[in-house]
């Protein structure tokens, strides 16, 4: 591997954050998540949403560089 070369390519992150829940409450998948680079953003309800998201993205990302 090329120590000049990122491990974690920056057009590969996203930010994701949770809801805040109370500790009594069971875990939820709810929040945002953020595509760094492009700041395409969207709020999901469910893991599926979420990593629907993301899959959709790095679609786009892939199509860029082919």
């Amino acid at each position: 591997m090329d120590p000049s070369q990122p491990t974690l390519p920056t057009n590969h992150a996203f930010l994701v954050q949770f809801r805040a829940q109370s500790p009594e409450t069971p875990m939820a998948w709810e929040g945002r998540v953020e595509h760094v680079v492009s700041g395409q953003v969207t709020h999901f309800h469910a893991l599926e949403e979420l990593l629907t998201f993301v899959q959709h993205v790095l679609a786009g990302v892939q199509r860029q560089l082919d």
